[in-house]
C-alpha cells in the first residue's frame, strides 16, 4: 500500500501535466505537476532505505553492515528527506520569475543529495550482499527470507532511480533553454519509464514476507541440509557461521 502511495503521487503529477497541456494560461496544475513529477522517487528512494535495514535485522547479519544497523535507514532516510524538502521548495520557486534560477539551483541541490545518497546505499548493500554470501548466518536460510532476491530488487531499483535523477541533474543543469527540457520525450524516457519499471519490480519481489518466521528447529534443519561439507573422518559436519570467522569476513 505505501508503494501505491507513491504511485499516487506519480500519477497527480502527470495528471495535472495532461491538464495543463489545455491550460497554458493557468499556474496551478503547472505547478502541481512539477511538484510532484519531481519530488516522487524520493519517496520511493525511501522505502528502499528502509527495506534493506529490515533486511539486515531479519537475516542478523548486522556484523555484515559498514553501517551499524541501528542508524542503517534513519542515516538514508534523513539524507533522502534533505533532498525531498529542498526539491519540494525549490519546485515551488521555479514558477515564480523573480527566484526561478534560485529555484533551479536548489533543485540541482536536492538532485545531487539523492544521487550521493544512492551512490552510497549501493556501496553499503553490495558489501552487506558480499559478506553475507561470502559466510551466511542461519537466520539467512530461514524459509521467510529471500533475503538475495529482495536485495536484487534493491540494486535494480536503485540503479534506475540513480540514472533517473542523474538526467535530472542534466536536466536542470542545461537550463530552460536546454534540449532536456525542450524535449518532452526525454522525460517519459529518462523519467516516467524508469519510475514504471521500478513499480514493477519492487511490486514483484515486495518485502512483505520479511516478518515472517519459522521455528528454530526448521531453520536448523534447513540450515544444516544446505551447509555440510564432509570431515577428514568421512562424518557429515556443519559449516556454521561462528563469531571468529564472522568477524573474520566482516573485516575483509
Amino acid at each position: 500500500m505505501k508503494k501505491l502511495t507513491r504511485g499516487k503521487v506519480e500519477f497527480i503529477g502527470y495528471a495535472a501535466r495532461a491538464a495543463a497541456h489545455e491550460k497554458t494560461g493557468k499556474l496551478m496544475p503547472y505547478v502541481i505537476q512539477n511538484v510532484y513529477i519531481l519530488v516522487a522517487p524520493a519517496l520511493f528512494a525511501a522505502s528502499i532505505y528502509m527495506t534493506l535495514g529490515r533486511v539486515v535485522r531479519a537475516v542478523c547479519g548486522e556484523q555484515y553492515s559498514i553501517i551499524p544497523a541501528k542508524w542503517l535507514t534513519k542515516l538514508f532516510v534523513t539524507g533522502d528527506v534533505a533532498s525531498f524538502v529542498i526539491q519540494g521548495g525549490a519546485a515551488g520557486l521555479m514558477v515564480t520569475g523573480s527566484h526561478a534560477k534560485v529555484g533551479q539551483a536548489l533543485i540541482i541541490l536536492g538532485l545531487v543529495v539523492q544521487v550521493v545518497s544512492f551512490a552510497l546505499f549501493g556501496v553499503t548493500a553490495a558489501i552487506f550482499f558480499k559478506r553475507m554470501s561470502a559466510l551466511p548466518t542461519r537466520e539467512s536460510y530461514t524459509a521467510g527470507v529471500s533475503w538475495k532476491r529482495i536485495l536484487v530488487m534493491l540494486f535494480v531499483c536503485s540503479a534506475l532511480i540513480f540514472v533517473r535523477s542523474i538526467f535530472r541533474v542534466v536536466e536542470y543543469a542545461m537550463g530552460v533553454d536546454g534540449y532536456l527540457l525542450t524535449h518532452e520525450w526525454t522525460l517519459y524516457v529518462f523519467d516516467s519509464l524508469l519510475m514504471w519499471i521500478v513499480m514493477v519490480v519492487f511490486f514483484w519481489q515486495y518485502p512483505s514476507h520479511l516478518s515472517a518466521k519459522v521455528s528454530d528447529s526448521e531453520a536448523q534443519t534447513y540450515y544444516h541440509s544446505h551447509l555440510r561439507v564432509p570431515s577428514e573422518e568421512g562424518n557429515a559436519t556443519t559449516k556454521m557461521a561462528s563469531s571468529e570467522s564472522v568477524w573474520s569476513v566482516a573485516r575483509s
